[in-house]
Formats: C-alpha cells, structure tokens, sequence
C-alpha cells in the first residue's frame, strides 16, 4: 500500500524533473532573435547637386556629396552646390 507522504513526494519528484528538463531545453537550445542584420555598407546622403556655368544654374542629378563635387569638377563649373535630401528644381530661376 501507498502512503499519502510517498505519492507526495514522487509527484513533487516529477515536478522537479520536468522543471530541470526545461531549463536544460532553454540553455541547451538556443532560441532565434528575430532582429536584421546590420548594414555593412556606410549609408551615405543624396541631394540635389547644382551647378553654375556660364551664368547658368542647372541641376546635374540627384547624387551623394562626393558624386557632385567630381561631376561639377570634371564639367568645369564655376561655382557648384549640393543641397542634402532635396531633389533637383530646374524651373523658377529667372525673370
């Protein structure tokens, strides 16, 4: 016959061993991190690149800082801006 103490503590037994089994679960498997992978490349700027020749202003494109200053240098301006996360406005200028 079964006493109430021993039924007691074999429940509690299997309790303890269903609790350390799933901590062991939780340690021993690694659960994914649901997260994105960092960007390897350095994000740079776009803007809005003018350039000034001959008393005329005009937009090249769209570009980063560094596409603007060697477009403008290799088109001979005279004077050439870049104007950061603006897009080109080619009308309006002038009377």
């Amino acid at each position: 016959m079964v006493e109430f103490g021993q039924m007691r503590m074999e429940r509690l037994s299997r309790m303890l061993l269903l609790a350390g089994f799933c901590v062991l679960l939780g340690v021993v498997v690694p659960s994914p991190v649901a997260t994105a992978p960092p960007d390897s490349r350095h994000a740079e700027l776009r803007g809005a690149c003018y350039c000034r020749a001959m008393s005329q202003l005009k937009c090249v494109g769209v570009v980063t800082r560094a596409e603007c200053n060697k477009q403008c240098a290799e088109a001979l301006c005279d004077d050439w801006f870049w104007m950061e996360r603006l897009t080109c406005w080619n009308w309006g200028y002038g009377g």
